[in-house]
Order: C-alpha cells, then sequence, then structure tokens
C-alpha cells in the first residue's frame, strides 16, 4: 500500500489486488455537520444533483457512463464525509476516476434537474419517515446531540430541502470541496509505483483550475472537541404501530480517543453485533423469541460518538426485553471478562474484520475514512495489536461508563 499527499494538498493511497476489477472513491471532509449557514440536508443533496449535470456531460451521459462499461457509480452521505465512489474493470479505472473527479469538481447544478431532484429527496424523507426503524434511530440522535451539530438529520426536512437553490448548492461545493479535505483510493491489480505515479498525474490534471478557485473553507480539525455535556432523557411516543420501536443508548468515544474507541467497538460487538452468539441476540431473540431483531452499534464522530441498541417487540414483551437487557447490562458492569472468554471474542473480532477486508470495495472506502482522519492506514498487524490489548479491567470500565444510569437514555415508539 502506498500513500501521500499531493502537491495540491489533496490526500491519497492506492493498494494492489489480485482481482479482475478496480475500486476508487473519493472521499470528502464534509457532511451534515457542516451545513451552518445552510438549509439542513444541503450536503446529502449535493450528493445527488452531482449527478445532474457537469461542463462536459449531461444527466443521461453521466447515468450511461459506467454502465457502458459494466461498472457501477455510486455515492452516499454521512454526517461528516460526502463518498463518490466506483467499481469498473481494472483497466477501466482510469475512467470511474476521471468521473468521480468530474462529479466533485465540475457540476453545474443546473435548474431544471435540481427540480426534479429535489422531487426525489422529499419522497426518499417521506419513505424514511415511513419506517419506523430507522426513524426511531434518527430522532434518538438528534435528541441525544440536541443543541449540537450532530443533531441534523442527513436527509434534512421537508421544509428545509425546499429552501435549498442551485446558487446554495454550488456555493456549499466551492467552500467545502477543497483538497485538504479530499482524499482519494484506489484498489485495483496495478503494481502500486505505477498507480501511484498515474494518481498523482490525475489529480494534478483534474484538480488545478477548481482547487485553485476554491474558497478554502477552514479545515475541521483532526482533534476531538470538548463533548457536549447531556443529561439522560427517557422518551416514549404513541405512533399507533403494531409493532414496537425502541432505542437505549448513550454518548461514546470519539474517532480520535484512543484505545478507549477499541475497547467500545469490541464491546458492542459482543452486546449486538452481527455474529448470532451476540450477548443480547441469544438472550432476547434465540432463547426467548421476544424481538424480531437487536443490535447494539457503534458510530465513532471526530469529536462525539453513539452507541445504541436497537430492537423491535411486540407490544406485551416490551417490559421483559427492556428489563432482560437493563440485566445484561449490570452484568458487564460487575462481572469482569475471564481471560478465555476475551481470547473467543478477540478472534471473532479479528475473523469478521479479515472477512470484511476481503471487499475491495470495503477496502477502498475504508482507506479514505483512515487517510482522512488520521492521514495514515494502519496495518493489519497494528490493528491486531491493538485489539489484542485490550483486557478485561477495561472492557468492564467502559461497560460502567456507558451504561450508568444517569448515561443511558431510552426513546421508544409505541
Amino acid at each position: 500500500m502506498r500513500s501521500g499527499v499531493s502537491k495540491e494538498g489533496l490526500r491519497y493511497a492506492v493498494r494492489r489486488s489480485g482481482r479482475a476489477v478496480a475500486y476508487c472513491a473519493l472521499t470528502i471532509g464534509c457532511g451534515t455537520r457542516d451545513e451552518g449557514g445552510y438549509p439542513a440536508g444541503i450536503a446529502h443533496f449535493v450528493e445527488h444533483t452531482m449527478f445532474r449535470g457537469t461542463r462536459r456531460k449531461s444527466a443521461a451521459v453521466i447515468n450511461a457512463y459506467l454502465d457502458r462499461l459494466g461498472g457501477e457509480l455510486n455515492a452516499y452521505t454521512t454526517k461528516e464525509e460526502i463518498v463518490l465512489h466506483a467499481t469498473v474493470l481494472k483497466e477501466d479505472w482510469k475512467k470511474a476516476a476521471h468521473l468521480l473527479f468530474e462529479l466533485a469538481t465540475e457540476a453545474t447544478f443546473p435548474d431544471k434537474e435540481i427540480e426534479t431532484e429535489r422531487g426525489v429527496v422529499l419522497d426518499e424523507i417521506i419513505s424514511y419517515k415511513d419506517n419506523p426503524a430507522e426513524d426511531v434511530y434518527d430522532r434518538f440522535e438528534g435528541l441525544l446531540f440536541e443543541g449540537h451539530p450532530l443533531e441534523t438529520p442527513i436527509l434534512g426536512t421537508s421544509a428545509s430541502v425546499k429552501k435549498i437553490t442551485p446558487e446554495m448548492l454550488r456555493r456549499f461545493v466551492a467552500e467545502k470541496f477543497v483538497p485538504e479535505k479530499m482524499v482519494f483510493t484506489v484498489v485495483a491489480d496495478i503494481e502500486e509505483s505505477r498507480l501511484e505515479k498515474q494518481v498523482l498525474k490525475l489529480i494534478e490534471t483534474e484538480g488545478r483550475a477548481f482547487f485553485s478557485a476554491s474558497l478554502r473553507d477552514p479545515v475541521r480539525a483532526n482533534a476531538p472537541e470538548k463533548a457536549r455535556p447531556s443529561v439522560a432523557f427517557h422518551k416514549t411516543v404513541d405512533k399507533r404501530h403494531h409493532e414496537v420501536n425502541a432505542v437505549l443508548g448513550c454518548k461514546a468515544p470519539s474517532l480520535y480517543e484512543m484505545p478507549d474507541r477499541l475497547v467500545c467497538a469490541m464491546l458492542a460487538g459482543i452486546l449486538g453485533g452481527p455474529a448470532s452468539n451476540s450477548l443480547l441476540n441469544k438472550e432476547l431473540r434465540e432463547k426467548r423469541g421476544w424481538v424480531y431483531g437487536i443490535e447494539c452499534s457503534y458510530t465513532q464522530y471526530a469529536d462525539n460518538g453513539i452507541l445504541a441498541i436497537t430492537f423491535g417487540c411486540d407490544k406485551p414483551n416490551l417490559d421483559v426485553c427492556l428489563e432482560s437487557i437493563r440485566k445484561i447490562l449490570r452484568r458487564l458492569q460487575e462481572v469482569p471478562f475471564t481471560d478465555n472468554q476475551l481470547k473467543a471474542y478477540r478472534k471473532q473480532l479479528l475473523g469478521q474484520l479479515a472477512i470484511s477486508s476481503e471487499s475491495g470495495e470495503a477496502q477502498c472506502l475504508s482507506m479514505g475514512k483512515s487517510m482522512l482522519s488520521w492521514g495514515e492506514i494502519l496495518s493489519p498487524a497494528q490493528t491486531r495489536a491493538q485489539i489484542e490489548a485490550i483486557t478485561p479491567a477495561a472492557l468492564q470500565a467502559m461497560a460502567r461508563r456507558l451504561f450508568a444510569e444517569d448515561s443511558l437514555s431510552s426513546l421508544i415508539y409505541l
């Protein structure tokens, strides 16, 4: 793997793979939390409308460009990033890369196309509200981060999206899409030194005019700000649904809190990760049959994090589910794991990471996130060493920090 910074200030990373396909991604360090002064949801709206035309290509040409090569073009928005990525045959990676840069640097946001896409986004907001399992989490996160930039929902609201104009979109891109906040990554079966040279040439060619004209918005610092204190809340909303949708959660370590973030990630996986033997799944679903599904997720941001337990159940099972969850959380606070238990959990986590790293797309996206956040990519050996350094005492201390009565909040849709 090779990585570095171009003379324009844009970071990059390349990695050789043995696959017939290549993966490219352009990760831009601006998301929902960076919308101050703009209508909520503009970052997500930019992601949608970049595809509606550039100085060189119409929306129809963009949509068909990679299709003709048998490739795929996608994008997504988070609270802290906009990501454009493509998958193509390895001989076509430059075509995909040129398109990603063109979308990010030459989008024109034509009025007619914007109105078409506005309708798509408004429908997405409505459909999202119709999904209580997603809506309850979104609202919970908003309550947990009330008064903080992370409070804003990624999609925005119907009212805020209707206020967005093409001029706002153009200014948002000019302010936020600066080289210091962008990372380009490629995973392809090409010799890495050769690939690196080609990437640097591409960055210089595609970015020269745009980067010199950007408004150079100040870059968000890669250091955690002081997290705002919050008071635990417990809210119930009568949605008159057959199914109960619930979230229990709290603020958690930020992206830059080491080693706490890895300890929290392991604890979340033990509690309700993807494995069927997670504590919550084993007790509430497999043994009791009380829930349709239950999981524990951990999301890390630059200055905060959120750990959330989400589940759906029939109304008569709500109280027993809540009591069972709290019982498991108390046990984690009071009884440390044995060395053998922790050894098994470490192996499980390392196995999950190894399997996920086999995906070229996941690898490419992860490289972009790592370069944007830390300016480097940890080797598998470094990651393994950090995981093996986690102790039973560290997990117990994290459980006591997260699951104290004055830390844990809840939101329930009935």
